[in-house]
C-alpha cells in the first residue's frame, strides 16, 4: 500500500480515549469518513433507542420493527434487500444530522486498532487504509497492548472461563480496547494463560462498571 492509499486515523492515544468514552455512552465517535459509506451498504440493521427521538421522527414507522433481544421500546431498521441502509439516498445519508446513536458510535478504526478485519468487503477496504500516528511513546505502547490483547483473545479462547470469549471481530476488538491495560503490565509475561484471561475478564468488569478510566 502506498502513502497515497492511506487515510489518517489520527493520533492513537487520542482515538483510544475517545472510543473508550463512546463505549460508555458518553459521546459518539468523530470518524473522518470522507466519501466512504461502507457501514451504510454492508447489510447492517440499525438499532434505535427511545432517546433517538430526532431519528425516530424522521424515519417512516413502517421501516421499523421490534428489536429482538433488546429492551422494550428499542426498534430496528433492517437494510434493504441489497444491504443498503434505507436512509441512504444517492450515496448520502438523508438523516445525517439526526442519525441515531448507533450510527454515531460506529467506528471501523476499531478493526485497524485490533489488527482485525470486519468481514465486510467494503468496510475492510477502509480498515486496511487507516493509518494511526504515534506522537508519543505512550501512543505506540497503547496500540501494541491493544494488538496483544486482541491476539490473546483470538488465540487463547480456551483459557477463558467456559470459553466465554468473543469470536466475532467486533466483539474481540471491543473487548481488547476495554482491557488493553492488562498488556501494559510489565509482569504480564510471567502469568499463565488462565491468569491473563482472568485479568481480562476483571478489567472488562471494571470498565463496564465505570471503575476504570
Amino acid at each position: 500500500m502506498t502513502e497515497e492509499d492511506t487515510v489518517a486515523a489520527g493520533p492513537f492515544g487520542n482515538w483510544l480515549t475517545q472510543f473508550r468514552a463512546s463505549l460508555r455512552g458518553n459521546q459518539g465517535s468523530e470518524v473522518p469518513c470522507g466519501d466512504c459509506t461502507g457501514c451504510c451498504i454492508s447489510g447492517y440493521s440499525i438499532q434505535l433507542r427511545p432517546r433517538d427521538e430526532r431519528a425516530l421522527a424522521r424515519i417512516p414507522a413502517e421501516l421499523l420493527v421490534r428489536a429482538p433481544g433488546f429492551p422494550r421500546g428499542h426498534l430496528t431498521m433492517p437494510p434493504r434487500a441489497d444491504g443498503v441502509c434505507q436512509m441512504l439516498n444517492d450515496g448520502k445519508c438523508s438523516i445525517y444530522e439526526d442519525r441515531p446513536q448507533t450510527c454515531l458510535d460506529y467506528d471501523c478504526r476499531i478493526f485497524s486498532a485490533a489488527g482485525l478485519e470486519s468481514g465486510k468487503t467494503v468496510i475492510d477496504r477502509r480498515v486496511r487504509q487507516w493509518h494511526f500516528s504515534y506522537p508519543s511513546r505512550a501512543d505506540r505502547e497503547a496500540h501494541d497492548a491493544v494488538l496483544a490483547t486482541a491476539g490473546f483473545i483470538r488465540q487463547k479462547r480456551e483459557s477463558f472461563p467456559a470459553n466465554r470469549a468473543p469470536t466475532a471481530p467486533t466483539g474481540i476488538a471491543v473487548l481488547a480496547i476495554k482491557t488493553y491495560v492488562v498488556f501494559l503490565d510489565a509482569d504480564v509475561g510471567t502469568r499463565s494463560d488462565a491468569g491473563i484471561a482472568a485479568a481480562i475478564v476483571e478489567a472488562a468488569r471494571l470498565f463496564d462498571s465505570g471503575a476504570q478510566s
